[in-house]
């Protein structure tokens, strides 16, 4: 065996027989970008040897392959500073606040009602007289009390702590209660003495890239507190389809499962001490993510999910003990994840579409939640559509020369000057730059189409008089920022694959909103509102996703940031269970449209493939000057 030390994390590990670094990097907790999963085609996850031997594959610069290079002496090997994630960026300030209705949505909506509850009971002491067993006395003061005429059930496991918690207080306890069906409440914890003022949630968005939590209070449903960090998982691929593959191989399932269930544990002991917290006041635990996300958080197999007619172990989820699958909370706390409708459309979307209410308004909405795999919901209070449209993972900078993450030195805003051709850029943290995240690329796209830098098919113009447009190894590039102002001291270039791979994915985007108001028998005229949820959709530019076609041409007024929408979708879960009776209502009143088979999204995708469409009459606003 031999040590391998990452830095600049100075970070030592003992590689195990036959481990490539990148295996050793994810075993060592140190993230190398590796959105292929390890299977040697991304030529992403680079490493700088420092010192000692590699054997393996090289890249023309000097830098090795990450998942084929394995050390045979002690090595030192440098992560590219292109790898790293801040996870500071992930709670910078959204560029745009969500619409009032939206924020209002909380609150009045969805009063604390919670699926557990707390009831406080002043319990007579045993006697001769009174020698009904502790559990028969329990039960008797919950006949005469307010639960009267409703059957209490009891977990087997309240037994055991049962003895001591009655006598603690002088026979004062606190009884939580949750919901099981209608009329039937199950006794899950008995506390010594008045406790009912402890009493909270935490509840989750487990994103393909991020995980997001809060910790609530049950009683207000004020949120205490907040934490988010990047989705370990990540390591083993950048996409669903990826994971999926990873899980396949030998205990890669265990291996996916207990990364996530770590990360939530970390995101737990933080807001908890944030909030001065103890997590045994915690009482309840919900999870809003996508299908896939959701299979693997609790270890269930996703070989059918992956492969054809796509088939999830399961869209609506029975409570789960959180410590059954590992997370480090009480016994008596259940985790209850959010309702998919298929599988690729999931939790997330479900819990996004009630945490901004489109199910208690009549307007017509369009509802995208823009990522690797943009899922799109159409409808209102009486009926909804929902549909996934395999962009690609371009927005989230995935299959772009420099594409990144949205971390500290990413360039995620660009202008450029339409005589000059030269740029104006700014970069996440106003740090050096590292590459361009997703909004950044769409800024940069709209930009040189505005400026007449590129044609409607994504071609460079090779007759302008600037040296930022040139042939470069890939074909032709734009240079957005030169090497010596570049944390990589590389150039960073935008090039005419990238501009392909994003108009791909806008187009699959636009094609999949045709299609599904075509399908119902609408056009982009009818529509009344358009949601765009998730962070990403927050650092948007509307006009200049207009400009490219990303986003149809309606009026502006018409459009809403939700912000992290799955997220309000779980802690809505967590205060109130009506709001989880609403997320499974509208699970099932979707009807999912399938459009990998259906040939008018072909067509309409085709059509998009163009700045901004084939079709002019569609983007009526956009000039190319």
């Amino acid at each position: 065996m031999s040590k391998v030390t990452f830095l600049p994390s100075n970070i030592s590990v003992e590689s195990l027989p036959e481990e490539n670094i990148l295996r050793t990097a994810m075993r060592a907790g140190v993230h190398i970008n590796a959105s292929c999963g390890g299977a040697g085609v991304c030529n992403k996850c680079r490493v700088v040897l420092e010192k000692g031997g590699l054997k393996g594959e090289a890249f023309a610069d000097g830098a090795w392959k990450a998942c084929s290079a394995y050390p045979v002496t002690d090595v030192e090997v440098r992560v590219p500073v292109e790898s790293e994630m801040d996870r500071r960026v992930l709670s910078r300030p959204l560029a745009r606040r969500a619409a009032s209705w939206i924020e209002t949505r909380q609150g009045p909506s969805f009063k604390p009602h919670p699926m557990v509850i707390k009831e406080v009971l002043n319990l007579p002491r045993p006697g001769v007289e009174d020698g009904i067993s502790d559990l028969g006395r329990l039960q008797r003061e919950f006949s005469n009390s307010a639960f009267h005429g409703v059957m209490v059930d009891v977990d087997s496991r309240v037994l055991f702590d049962l003895p001591g918690a009655m006598r603690a207080r002088d026979w004062v306890v606190t009884a939580s209660l949750m919901d099981s069906i209608p009329n039937v409440r199950r006794l899950i914890r008995v506390e010594p003495g008045d406790e009912s003022a402890r009493h909270l949630a935490a509840a989750f968005d487990i994103g393909t890239t991020t995980v997001s939590g809060q910790l609530l209070d049950l009683l207000t449903g004020d949120v205490l507190s907040e934490a988010s960090n990047y989705n370990p998982q990540v390591s083993y691929g950048e996409d669903v389809i990826s994971r999926m593959e990873f899980a396949r191989k030998k205990e890669g399932l265990d291996i996916l499962q207990k990364k996530i269930v770590q990360c939530l544990n970390d995101l737990i002991d933080e807001i908890c001490s944030s909030a001065g917290r103890s997590k045994d006041s915690i009482s309840i635990m919900t999870v809003a993510a996508n299908t896939v996300m959701t299979h693997l958080l609790l270890g269930l197999d996703t070989k059918y999910l992956r492969s054809h007619p796509y088939v999830p172990v399961a869209t609506h989820f029975p409570p789960v003990r959180a410590s059954e699958i590992g997370v480090s909370l009480p016994a008596h706390v259940r985790m209850f994840p959010s309702s998919c409708v298929a599988s690729y459309v999931g939790g997330d979307i479900t819990a996004g579409v009630v945490g901004v209410g489109i199910n208690h308004h009549p307007e017509l909405t369009l509802f995208i939640d823009i990522g690797t795999n943009g899922e799109i919901v159409l409808g209102n209070q009486d009926w909804m559509a929902c549909a996934a449209c395999s962009a690609g993972p371009a927005f989230e900078g995935g299959g772009i020369m420099h594409g990144m993450r949205a971390t500290t030195g990413a360039v995620e805003v660009a202008h450029i000057h339409p005589e000059t051709f030269e740029p104006m850029v700014l970069t996440i943290g106003g740090k050096k730059a590292k590459g361009i995240c997703g909004s950044g690329i769409i800024s940069l796209l709209a930009g040189l189409f505005m400026a007449g830098a590129i044609d409607q098919q994504g071609r460079f113009r090779r007759d302008l008089k600037t040296e930022r447009i040139r042939p470069g190894k890939e074909g032709w590039e734009y240079v957005v920022i030169d090497e010596e102002a570049t944390a990589t001291g590389k150039d960073i270039v935008f090039t005419e694959a990238d501009i392909e791979n994003l108009i791909r994915a806008k187009g699959a985007m636009f094609a999949g909103y045709l299609t599904l108001l075509e399908s119902v028998g609408m056009g982009l005229e009818d529509l009344e509102r358009v949601i765009l949820a998730g962070n990403f959709g927050s650092y948007l530019d509307l006009e200049q996703a207009v400009t490219i076609g990303f986003l149809p041409d309606i009026p502006r007024e018409r459009f809403f940031f939700a912000g992290n929408s799955s997220l309000l979708g779980a802690r809505a879960m967590a205060v109130s269970k009506d709001a989880m009776k609403e997320i499974d209502a509208c699970a099932k009143m979707m009807t999912h449209f399938d459009l990998s088979g259906n040939p008018r999204f072909m067509e309409h995708y085709v059509s998009s493939l163009f700045l901004p469409h084939t079709d002019a009459g569609l983007f009526p606003s956009v000039r190319v000057g």
